[in-house]
Parts: structure tokens; C-alpha cells; sequence
């Protein structure tokens, strides 16, 4: 789709949204004024199943991959999700954008770094293990600092007032859609979709604020599985292992039905993730560009 009038560079104005979507904005200025808490239970038996056939296809995957597999699914089903909003005008991103915080080694000492990988609406599981596993291997040398890490760095060494006006004058070139390409490509707060996987500390999801900075519109967050009873159709009972997932999002962009079938289709995804192997039959188009 070509650039029109009134679009950025990371985002299609939308320009037949609902007229109430188009005050929202106004009425709720920050995303933290707009945060909406999601949680559900994902059970894990046939993700365990595919997760234990693609390691002895050779293959470094665990939980995170397929979280990630299954939200870039959803949005190329359910697109909306994929919108944020900045200078208090709605906007449909251009590209389906992942900032996932790591350690670069299980060591209080050791930095954290984020890392930001860019998907295709097409991709499958094999897709996002070869995306994603280069990212990490390319960002686990405590030595070496990545883009957003240095970015961070050269803010830390300045004096409070120069990152406080610093930080403004990006917001304001963000509201008007003059931030330079390179800064969002290496801000972690310009993405779809901003993951934390918990379960490497030993402890259970937790509701993550999203960010007033930036551009991101949803925040996930998953930690360490359990195993519980479970009561099936027939009220037979079984133990089931299954995690938690918490998402936060940014309401102004679309309703919460529509947020809540998403979370909904993520859920079902995670659970039975083999359709993940092959790419989505079809990619469905934001109707409101």
C-alpha cells in the first residue's frame, strides 16, 4: 500500500475507524490512563508435544517461540491488535514487531539487553525459532552491546534536565511523525507486541505496564508452569500441566471484545500450536486504513 497523506512512517492513518475510537484519544491522553489487564490458562499437553518433536528434529525451541508464533498468527488474523496510537491519532502499523527482554546469563550481575525482531505475517513456528534464536545468540556475549543498549548508554551519562528535554523532543517528533527511522528501529518501545518470559527466575507471570513512550500497545508476560487437576467433559479427573499468561493493553486502539476474542484465538493457538507449522491460509487486511 502506498504512503498517504496523514501516514508515518511505521503506520497507515486509520481513516474509517468508529467516530468515538476517534475521540478516545482526547479523553485518555496517556496509555497508562487506557491500560486493560488480561489473563488467561494455557494447558500445555499438545504444546509439549510439539515442542519434544522439534527439539529431536534438531531444533533450540521452547515456550517463548511458540508465544511468539502464536501472537504473530493472531495478528495476521486479527489485525487490529496491531494498531497503536501517538500524537493522539490512531494509526495501523506497517510491520508485525517483537521487543523481548533477555539475560545475557542467569547472573545478578549481568546486564538484561532487549532485542527487537521483525516477523512476517506468514511466518511459522520454523520462522520465528530461526528469527528469534539468532537474535539471542547474537546479543549472549556480556561483551558486546547492541544498538538499544548503547542508545541507553549515551542518555545515562547526561545531566537529569538534558535526558528529561531529550526524552520530550522525541515524544514531540513521535506525535508528528518525524522520529528518524533509526531511533524506532532501535527503540524497544516502538513494537507490536513487548514479551518477558519469567519462567527462567523461578516465578509466575505478572501484569507489565505498557509504555508511555513509544508506540507499543501490548504487553505479555508468562513465567513458570504448574501442574493442577483438571475436570473433563465426562467429569473425569486428570493432572494437567498449564501456564499462565498475562497481556496489558492499550484500549484506545480498538474494543475490548475484540482485544478479548484475540487473547482468546492466542490462547487456543498456544494450546495446539501444530498449525503453526505450515503458514495461515490467508493474512487478513486492516478494513479501517
Amino acid at each position: 500500500m502506498r504512503r498517504r497523506f496523514g501516514d508515518r512512517k511505521d503506520g497507515y492513518k486509520l481513516r474509517k475507524a468508529d467516530p468515538f475510537f476517534r475521540i478516545i484519544p482526547y479523553l485518555m491522553k496517556e496509555r497508562s490512563d487506557a491500560q486493560v489487564f488480561f489473563e488467561d490458562r494455557v494447558y500445555l499437553e499438545e504444546t509439549d508435544k510439539l515442542i519434544r518433536q522439534l527439539r529431536k528434529e534438531g531444533h533450540a525451541v521452547g515456550f517463548l517461540h511458540i508465544v511468539i508464533a502464536s501472537m504473530v498468527r493472531v495478528i495476521s488474523q486479527r489485525p487490529k491488535i496491531n494498531r497503536f496510537v501517538v500524537g493522539k491519532k490512531t494509526y495501523a502499523r506497517k510491520e508485525i514487531s517483537f521487543s523481548i527482554a533477555i539475560k545475557k546469563d542467569m547472573s545478578e550481575d549481568t546486564e538484561e539487553t532487549t532485542i527487537k525482531i521483525i516477523f512476517e505475517p506468514t511466518d511459522t513456528i520454523y520462522n520465528v525459532i530461526q528469527k528469534v534464536n539468532k537474535q539471542i545468540n547474537d546479543n549472549k556475549n556480556t561483551e558486546d552491546k547492541n544498538s538499544t543498549d548503547k542508545a541507553a548508554k549515551f542518555f545515562s551519562i547526561m545531566p537529569g534536565f538534558l535526558i528529561n528535554w531529550s526524552l520530550n523532543f522525541i515524544r514531540f517528533l513521535d506525535a508528528h511523525g518525524k522520529l528518524p527511522r533509526f531511533l524506532t528501529d532501535l527503540s524497544p518501545f516502538h513494537s507490536s507486541i513487548f514479551i518477558t518470559d519469567l519462567g527462567s527466575l523461578g516465578i509466575k507471570g505478572v501484569y507489565h505496564h505498557i509504555y508511555n513512550i513509544g508506540t507499543n500497545t501490548i504487553f505479555l508476560a508468562f513465567g513458570t508452569k504448574t501442574k493442577e487437576q483438571y475436570i473433563d467433559e465426562e467429569n473425569n479427573i486428570t493432572i494437567k500441566k498449564s501456564m499462565d499468561i498475562k497481556v496489558v493493553v492499550d484500549e484506545r486502539v480498538v474494543d475490548g471484545y475484540y482485544f478479548a476474542k484475540s487473547i482468546k484465538l492466542a490462547k487456543r493457538i498456544m494450546a495446539k500450536p501444530r498449525q503453526l507449522l505450515l503458514p495461515p491460509n490467508e493474512v487478513i487486511i486492516d478494513n479501517e486504513i
